[in-house]
């Protein structure tokens, strides 16, 4: 089969091969799947520059679309030809989802419902999970603001569309007016540039002075500063699911304390067995009712991941990266 893989860390153009290597049969519980897409996540990029490989030959990315076309032992036969999408393809694994095939668990296969293109399909696994257990461990109800730090992101433009229909109004963090309307248009009521606008005070402002109810966040190292800043309502709740500095960050732990402050950290790789049941049900049935709208900001090739992930890392792409023609 054709794929993409990397024997040791740096950059993209300098690690990444793309060639022919055995194609993976499926294992006792596995089913094998002939991908038509595979996303290209953050994550994906930072583990090819610097983070340790779980093997000497790795295949980046954990996100995946396409038809099982094999199954192992005790997987029922009636799956071959169904249409999936993959979740934690290089979790924790060597081999992921930048190849023509891939062999995973079953129950890393989720049905892609009818309607659901391949490309919309890799973009699922991280991206829509982290937005809707973020959501759901929030819990807003109708009439709470929540804000959305990075509303026009992967992440923050499946967080806004979920938060809305469950009746919350939505401010967004942006870095621009592309990224805005980006955000608006999945339902924020209200954007801040975080580049020429004081947060914590244009959040103050748009409520009135009280502040949101709850905070999504996608960087704490640089959101907990809106704690002290008064951002957050007393026994408000700010969930976060990631952090551009990953060492040790300071908290304002007065605020946190006098003001009842909840927070709340989760790795959509490591969920809960029923927190991952609830997220890809919850998942599945606002796909079936058409109620995620998915933006591909970029397709690129397999011979041209090296740019796919060039864009992933210059954070100028509005919507998901995607890798098709595998």
């Amino acid at each position: 089969m054709r794929a993409a893989w990397y024997t040791k860390n740096g950059e993209a153009r300098d690690v990444l091969i793309v060639g022919e290597i055995p194609a993976p049969e499926p294992g006792p519980g596995e089913v094998r799947v002939r991908l038509h897409a595979s996303g290209v996540n953050p994550s994906d990029v930072k583990s090819r520059r610097g983070r340790p490989l779980p093997g000497e030959r790795v295949i980046p990315h954990s996100d995946g679309a396409g038809i099982i076309d094999a199954v192992g032992t005790g997987v029922p036969p009636t799956r071959v030809g169904e249409r999936v999408w993959v979740w934690n393809g290089q979790w924790q694994r060597p081999f992921g989802t930048a190849a023509e095939f891939i062999a995973l668990p079953a129950a890393q296969a989720v049905r892609l419902p009818d309607g659901i293109d391949f490309a919309a399909g890799a973009c699922l696994g991280i991206p829509a999970l982290t937005a809707f257990q973020a959501v759901r461990l929030l819990a807003p109800v109708p009439g709470q603001t929540i804000l959305v730090i990075g509303a026009s992101s992967a992440v923050g433009h499946y967080v806004t569309q979920i938060a809305v229909q469950r009746g919350a109004t939505v401010i967004g963090t942006v870095g621009s007016a592309a990224k805005a309307a980006h955000a608006r248009a999945a339902g924020a009521s209200a954007t801040i540039d975080y580049k020429t606008e004081n947060v914590a005070g244009r959040v103050k402002e748009l409520t009135q002075g009280r502040g949101v109810d709850g905070i999504i966040d996608m960087d704490f190292s640089s959101t907990v500063a809106l704690l002290a800043a008064g951002a957050l309502v007393p026994h408000g709740t700010l969930v976060s699911y990631g952090s551009n500095a990953m060492g040790d960050v300071p908290v304002p732990f007065r605020d946190l304390l006098f003001q009842s402050l909840t927070l709340r950290f989760f790795l959509v790789y490591d969920l809960l067995p029923e927190d991952r049941r609830m997220a890809l049900q919850g998942v599945t049935e606002m796909l079936e009712a058409g109620r995620l709208a998915h933006t591909i900001g970029a397709r690129f090739t397999l011979d041209d991941i090296a740019a796919a992930h060039e864009a992933v890392e210059g954070g100028k792409v509005l919507g998901n990266v995607v890798i098709e023609q595998l």
